[in-house]
């Protein structure tokens, strides 16, 4: 990492608040990038662990500490807001605490936004899961996100979409428009940043990370919960519908597979055989559809007993940002400023 800041090209910011459990494996992934100068910052956000002393195991990162956000600004944008004051690079990466970057995937991001003439690229990384709850859970809602969102780059036309854990922007571009200010008051911010960029005519290139960088996004139960409530009626225009329909395509697959068993053993074999024809190609839909989130067989197929459980968090998503018009995530309650 050079120490030069005339010659960094890259400043990583990494917001971190209570992330003593894997700053260290992100940082560690980071240091060691090669073919290109860039140095990180991590900015402590009031963390009550030890978050800060991690960070300081590694003597080239610098560390900021968060002041407490003001009214009408998000924690992570303050975080980000400060990470990148005084930056001189030509590029801010804004990544999470929570990511593994893998050998080499600084230069080459750098290179994928320079070759696509991009102002802004965001990677959605690779899922890592560590217990059975992420792997029935996960696929589905990163397949939603494959449907709603495209991650094969950006043709001007779809929905503009960026990931918060891995944000590459031009610096001069982006405090042009304001930065993470202009969008703080968002819950959803990393995608009201690609509509910033896209809206002030600039281009953004958005793809999987495969080869870039993974992570593991929750590591409990109530962290996952509470990690999608506050994001999944934002990220589906329709989401209470979705919710909906996913429900019902559970009930359809399993009325269909056991009243069709129950009529077939009883000798109604034409009627069962039709019923059994109508829950499998239902469910071998659902695995085509799932199939698209990149995640290992065996989570796909567990992924089918957590759709009820992925249609309650969409209904809880909707109610707490239209109803009850906030969500809580961290020890901060946001107000959905959604339009």
């Amino acid at each position: 990492m050079d120490s030069d800041r005339t010659k960094v090209t890259v400043r990583v910011i990494i917001p971190a608040r209570n992330e003593e459990a894997c700053l260290g494996r992100c940082l560690g992934s980071l240091v060691t990038q090669g073919g290109i100068p860039f140095e990180i910052v991590v900015v402590d956000d009031n963390s009550t662990d030890h978050t800060r002393d991690v960070a300081s195991g590694f003597h080239t990162v610098e560390i900021l500490t968060a002041t407490e956000p003001v009214q009408g600004i998000n924690g992570k944008c303050n975080a980000l807001i400060i990470g990148a004051k005084a930056a001189h690079a030509e590029w801010l990466l804004f990544t999470d605490a929570d990511t593994v970057h893998l050998p080499g995937s600084l230069a080459a991001a750098v290179a994928d936004a320079e070759r696509e003439h991009a102002d802004l690229l965001s990677y959605s990384p690779e899922q890592e899961t560590g217990a059975w709850y992420e792997d029935m859970l996960m696929p589905l809602v990163f397949a939603e996100l494959a449907r709603t969102y495209d991650t094969a780059g950006d043709d001007d036309r779809g929905r503009p979409a960026a990931n918060g854990q891995y944000i590459l922007a031009r610096r001069e571009i982006y405090e042009s428009l304001g930065g993470h200010g202009a969008v703080a008051n968002k819950v959803l911010e990393d995608v009201e940043l690609a509509k910033l960029f896209r809206n002030a005519g600039h281009k953004i290139y958005f793809r999987y990370g495969k080869g870039r960088v993974r992570t593991r996004m929750y590591r409990s139960f109530a962290a996952m919960w509470a990690g999608w409530t506050k994001n999944l009626g934002l990220l589906f225009p329709n989401a209470a519908s979705l919710a909906t329909f996913r429900a019902m395509e559970f009930i359809v697959v399993c009325l269909s597979l056991v009243f069709g068993l129950q009529l077939y053993i009883h000798g109604r074999h034409t009627e069962g055989e039709i019923a059994l024809a109508v829950g499998l190609a239902v469910l071998l839909q659902f695995w085509l559809r799932v199939r698209q989130a990149h995640f290992p067989w065996n989570a796909n197929l567990l992924s089918f007993f957590g759709l009820p459980v992925f249609a309650a968090l969409l209904w809880r998503s909707v109610y707490c940002l239209n109803v009850r018009g906030t969500v809580t995530w961290k020890g901060r309650s946001y107000p959905n400023s959604a339009p």
